[in-house]
């Protein structure tokens, strides 16, 4: 079954993965491109409607961005949402012009006019602004359907399925948001809301027995929920022509390489080759401060570890990875013109030359959605519930310069967070929680004398799928277990901290 698409065109929004989101818990497959796709490309793909997102621009800067000239006679249905709906106002004829102030968080929206995007909303409802210019003119042949306190709130074309929304339905401060975009997918789009993981699962075997054809594929295992579900997913399109590789790179957790390894062999059923890799990543660490620089470091050895192993394994043309979303978002702005937060080690970490092609199975998908997806295949629940590991491991939870010294202090009290997060029952409910070692020594007194040692940080954050985040509220009575613990039995460390900080403006991960 061929699923029904959403295009997003994506202009820079910082909400524009929502947009995404909202529409696939619609069970609505969408798909964020580049704005500047090219109208071949968009046809291509066979939309049922289109959404131009927000972005940080104005509409009539030189520079601003703007979509293929083609995509403004779409027959089907578009959305503008913020930017974009001050682009379908600009390129109709409105008048798009600065605001004398910018209008910036809740506020009220009141209907004008009858439209079936607004239908079922009460007369007034609350909505999410976020931008510096408003539409003082809109073009011929629309209408404003609602309007806030400065500016129309919405629109829509007289005859055709064209609308706009200057405010954003896809964030959670807009309580009737997903109602608003319901509306837009369904009666307006005529979507039927058939895409689901069951859909996914059987399309992305078929997609990946295509790709591979009768080839024989390697697949980087980290032991995390991502790449484990990538490589059975793969499994179960190619069998035993997939051999998967975990490598222990020396950056991973207490006893993880044993146990995770036995998991994969006799639970999972993976043909699965061990590799004991240690050395060679921490001597290319050796002296390296810069985060960036051991994502990159990381990023190229594993690579060369998987080459290395597949040329062992005969003629293979494949590398699977558990590649998602928002690794992609957050790496490199190949969707839209957003900024680059840090690479991830199998995305902008790659080496510029590879002898494998890449299968990258998850590469659309948030990180609920794969653990749907493990549901849906039947993997085990501990795998499932597994909280995230970054691909670097330890090496971006250690500040500074990594060394096997470092890392015993660091492997030592993350275990004691896991334990101890697992005892109270929160360890499925908390997105991650984890130990950081930080680049500083304290002052300390054990005993009768004097310390001087190491600092660790303890994260703990909700999150959906990665792309903001919350911190935990952890019990006073929980912190204080875990810190007595820490103190007490990691030797070298004398003082423990919580991160209280969110995303945005903090990241998860701490480099």
């Amino acid at each position: 079954m061929t699923h029904e698409t959403i295009l997003i065109l994506d202009f820079g929004s910082q909400y524009t993965q929502l947009i995404a989101r909202r529409i696939r818990e619609a069970n609505v497959y969408s798909e964020i491109v580049p704005y500047n796709l090219s109208w071949e490309e968009i046809e291509a793909r066979n939309p049922k409607g289109i959404i131009l997102s927000g972005g940080p621009q104005s509409v009539s800067d030189s520079n601003s961005p703007h979509p293929d000239s083609n995509l403004y006679n779409f027959p089907g249905p578009l959305l503008g949402i913020c930017y974009g709906m001050q682009l379908l106002a600009h390129h109709f004829g409105g008048v798009v012009a600065p605001s004398n102030y910018r209008e910036y968080g809740r506020a009220p929206l009141q209907k004008v006019q009858k439209s079936l995007l607004l239908e079922g909303l009460p007369q007034t409802t609350d909505v999410w602004m976020s931008h510096g210019d408003r539409i003082e003119q809109i073009p011929n042949n629309f209408k404003v359907i609602a309007e806030s306190d400065t500016a129309p709130g919405a629109m829509q074309h007289l005859a055709k399925k064209i609308y706009g929304l200057q405010f954003h339905p896809e964030v959670v401060h807009t309580p009737l948001g997903k109602e608003i975009l319901s509306n837009f997918l369904f009666p307006i789009c005529g979507c039927q809301g058939n895409w689901s993981m069951k859909s996914f699962v059987e399309e992305t075997i078929k997609k990946i027995s295509s790709q591979i054809g009768d080839g024989k594929a390697v697949c980087g295992l980290s032991g995390g929920v991502d790449s484990t579900i990538a490589a059975l997913l793969v499994s179960r399109a190619i069998g035993n022509r997939l051999t998967c590789v975990f490598v222990d790179n020396g950056l991973l957790r207490k006893n993880e390489f044993t146990e995770v390894l036995n998991t994969f062999q006799k639970e999972l059923n993976l043909n699965v080759l061990g590799v004991n890799a240690q050395q060679r990543f921490l001597e290319h660490l050796q002296g390296v401060e810069d985060p960036e620089l051991k994502r990159k470091i990381i990023g190229e050895q594993f690579i060369r570890v998987f080459e290395e192993e597949a040329k062992k394994l005969g003629k293979i043309e494949y590398l699977v990875q558990g590649t998602l979303y928002p690794d992609v978002i957050e790496s490199v702005s190949v969707k839209g013109p957003s900024a680059v937060i840090k690479t991830h080690h199998n995305v902008g970490g790659l080496p510029e030359k590879m002898s494998l092609n890449l299968v990258e199975p998850l590469r659309e998908l948030f990180k609920d959605e794969v653990r749907r997806v493990g549901t849906e295949i039947s993997a085990p629940e501990e795998l499932i519930h597994r909280q995230p590991f970054p691909g670097p491991g330890l090496a971006v939870r250690i500040l500074g310069e990594v060394n096997e010294k470092r890392l015993k202090i660091l492997r030592e009290a993350d275990k004691i967070v896991e334990e101890e997060i697992k005892n109270a029952g929160l360890y499925v409910s908390i997105w991650q929680s984890f130990a950081v070692l930080l680049p500083i020594k304290t002052v300390g007194v054990m005993g009768d004398g004097r310390t001087y040692e190491n600092v660790i940080a303890i994260r703990a954050v909700h999150s959906l799928d990665g792309m903001t985040a919350d911190w935990v509220e952890l019990p006073y009575e929980l912190l204080k277990i875990i810190s007595n613990r820490i103190v007490n039995q990691v030797q070298g460390v004398n003082r423990v901290v919580y991160d209280i900080s969110s995303k945005p403006p903090s990241t998860i991960e701490w480099e």
